[in-house]
């Protein structure tokens, strides 16, 4: 049946409207980040939309190079949690993207391990707290508390179902006569793997990537039970901006979040020509 005229304008309408509502938190996020501190704080007489006079002091400050009396109990700057949310979170994402991917074709092309997908969900069936607990205990036991490579580790575990899950939806949907075309030419089990099928596989690589990455870059539990100071994450550490006199430092924090945001967006337009695929790969499988 042929849509309407009326029924697209509509349509149209609906979907600027939701996008609309999704970017005012953004919008706001923006526009706190460029306020200077008596438009932010309990110090000003009224909150604004945008800034009378846009400044880089939230900036500079969240860097150490702020002068304002007004904010000055920074015990530490940013530099170091950005990298150690980096850190984690890229190494994290590599941990789990090859275990995973390693996992999901093999049970996806032997049909080994029948059990093996059920007990990779468990891992995330369990109250965080609950299995964080035991965890601290034997980070604690090797010396791996607040260190990034230890920060790196959870995280590759933590996501490992995520990644195993999503690249078994992609193996399954992939024909598997490609591949034993090359079998039959003479070709290893692992170079097909390595030289046909992971690069069929790139779009749905890039989509699982990124999400595994953004879950990674954004948690806020694990870090803050792992971590003590010298490898706090960006969220641990935007959670401890905040002053005697001013109060919680949303300038700061606002800062901090348009820099945080940077690494997922740049990775995003990055994959994008993968990332489309990835996500409507197998859409049309009759």
């Amino acid at each position: 049946m042929q849509r309407t005229f009326p029924f697209e304008i509509f349509r149209y309408g609906m979907i600027l409207l939701a996008l609309f509502i999704a970017m005012i938190p953004v919008a706001w996020m923006i526009s706190m980040a460029f306020k200077p501190i008596p438009e932010w704080s309990a110090l000003g007489d009224d909150l604004t939309w945008w800034p009378r006079q846009p400044t880089l002091d939230n900036f500079r400050f969240i860097f150490g190079q702020s002068t304002n009396d007004l904010i000055v109990e920074l015990e530490k700057t940013a530099g170091r949690p950005i990298l150690a949310s980096l850190l984690a979170s890229v190494i994290g994402t590599l941990i789990a993207m090859v275990a995973g991917t390693s996992a999901a074709y093999g049970l996806s092309r032997f049909n080994s391990g029948k059990n093996l997908p059920l007990a990779l969900i468990q891992l995330r069936l369990f109250p965080p707290l609950a299995v964080m607990i035991p965890v601290m205990i034997m980070w604690t036991f090797l010396n791996l508390i607040d260190t990034w490579w230890g920060l790196a580790l959870i995280y590759g575990i933590v996501t490992l179902p995520f990644s195993f899950w999503l690249m078994k939806t992609y193996f399954d949907e992939m024909p598997r006569e490609i591949e034993e075309a090359a079998l039959v030419e003479g070709c290893t089990r692992f170079r097909v793997f390595t030289r046909i099928t992971l690069p069929m596989m790139a779009g749905p690589l890039a989509s699982s990537a990124l999400l595994v990455f953004i879950l990674n870059w954004s948690d806020y539990l694990i870090a803050l039970m792992l971590t003590t100071r010298e490898w706090q994450t960006i969220p641990v550490y935007m959670a401890s901006l905040s002053s005697s006199m001013t109060g919680q430092l949303y300038g700061a924090k606002a800062a901090l979040g348009l820099i945080a945001a940077v690494p997922p967006v740049i990775l995003g337009i990055a994959i994008q020509r993968h990332l489309v695929r990835g996500l409507t790969f197998g859409a049309l499988k009759q």
